[in-house]
């Protein structure tokens, strides 16, 4: 059996229900916005405020994003009105960015870094 291990340089929150880390990429108005280490594609992000939690998927075609659909996730509680606002507002800015380090990551593993945004867009 083999084990691979690999290390990134960044802003971790341990997620205890579920054994792994999530990589924090921003914060925008207190929403936290982040990958979880064992994800998959289609190529999406999370966003939680509190116990609420959303994500929001990417559609690519020919390299552009032509849609972002945000959804619940299974078993959690939604966003609420405001957050789900400023999640939809942070994405409307950092759409590409976020692409962007979800490839960094999980494609070529290579460090991302986190950034907390305390001013509205």
């Amino acid at each position: 059996m083999t084990i691979e291990f690999y290390y990134f340089k960044v802003n971790f929150v341990q997620n205890y229900k579920y054994g792994f880390n999530v990589p924090k990429i921003y914060e925008y108005l207190g929403v936290l916005i982040f990958f979880y280490s064992n994800e998959h594609e289609p190529i999406h992000v999370h966003a939680k405020y509190g116990n609420f939690e959303s994500k929001a998927e990417f559609i690519i075609e020919d390299g552009k994003i032509v849609e972002i659909k945000i959804s619940a996730i299974s078993g959690r509680r939604p966003l609420a009105r405001n957050e789900l606002k400023h999640f939809k507002e942070f994405l409307e800015y950092y759409a590409e960015a976020v692409v962007q380090k979800w490839i960094d990551y999980f494609v070529y593993h290579k460090e991302i870094g986190f950034e907390r945004i305390t001013k509205r867009l």
